[in-house]
């Protein structure tokens, strides 16, 4: 028997956006891309398609032999097409929630709850954009990439790995018109030190309004202080680990610097997006 996806009637916590959808989706193609992130392709429902770059969904993995995942896990969204009813996630097997992941074959389904959290905005003066990015951090800035491209803005993707054949979704950006900057570990091209000059050479040329990134400390402090330093904003997805993703349980709150201030914000609620220069 054929599996199709469904929304599933679950009431919405207090607050939650309308958007947010609990759907069994139906697996398409689980794959390997490398040599450590896998590809999921489900078949979702339209109505939990109405997606922004930058948001997440929760999922509610399948216990793997001996195993037995407690909470949804938190996965930002690689790529969406509500035409299509397609629902893309990149990752890496790193715990028992992604070894079950990994179990899915096609024709499996798979309980999803989202779009969760605030996306990236791209304000109409930010013409020149940076991604800088590093692992899978990179598949968070891919739906970015999509819009801008949408959009008709300017793009630079900085890819930074452990070594170039791990650089995620290169190709992709490509596809989507970006200038694609690999950097890796291996021959130190991607050490602040080493970007630094690679990213202010652009800066003087005109080249960037505005920084995107995910994921890394370094990174993001490079960013900041580029960003101080030629008076250019941005915003980063954050990392964080969370339990219910809604808000509720307080598990990701951390602190962000607002002026003189440093204040507490949940990063599924209020984020997972915030001004790079408000992260700490």
């Amino acid at each position: 028997m054929s599996l199709s996806p469904t929304i599933l009637s679950v009431p919405a916590p207090e607050g939650l956006s309308a958007r947010c959808l609990e759907a069994s989706a139906v697996v398409v193609s689980n794959t390997p891309v490398n040599g450590e992130y896998r590809l999921l392709v489900l078949d979702a429902p339209r109505e939990a398609l109405n997606c922004q770059p930058g948001q997440f969904f929760q999922l509610l993995c399948p216990a793997p032999e001996g195993e037995h995942p407690f909470l949804r896990r938190p996965m930002s969204i690689y790529g969406y097409d509500a035409e299509s009813g397609r629902l893309q996630f990149l990752y890496k097997v790193a715990g028992a929630g992604t070894r079950g992941l990994a179990t899915l074959c096609a024709g499996d389904s798979l309980n999803v709850l989202g779009p969760l959290g605030q996306g990236f905005s791209m304000p109409e003066e930010w013409q020149n954009l940076m991604l800088v990015a590093r692992g899978v951090g990179l598949a968070t800035l891919a739906p970015l990439a999509r819009e801008a491209q949408a959009r008709g803005r300017r793009l630079t993707a900085i890819c930074s790995a452990r070594r170039p054949e791990l650089a995620m979704s290169v190709e992709l950006f490509r596809d989507y018109g970006a200038e694609v900057i690999v950097v890796h570990d291996e021959d130190g091209s991607s050490t602040p030190e080493a970007l630094r000059p690679l990213i202010e050479a652009r800066i003087a040329a005109g080249q960037v309004d505005a920084f995107y990134t995910c994921g890394s400390s370094r990174l993001l402090r490079l960013l900041q202080d580029l960003g101080r330093t030629h008076g250019i904003p941005g915003e980063i997805a954050m990392e964080q680990q969370m339990a219910c993703g809604l808000g509720m349980c307080q598990a990701c709150v951390r602190p962000f610097r607002v002026g003189e201030r440093v204040i507490q914000r949940r990063v599924c609620r209020e984020g997972p997006v915030f001004p790079i220069a408000e992260a700490m």
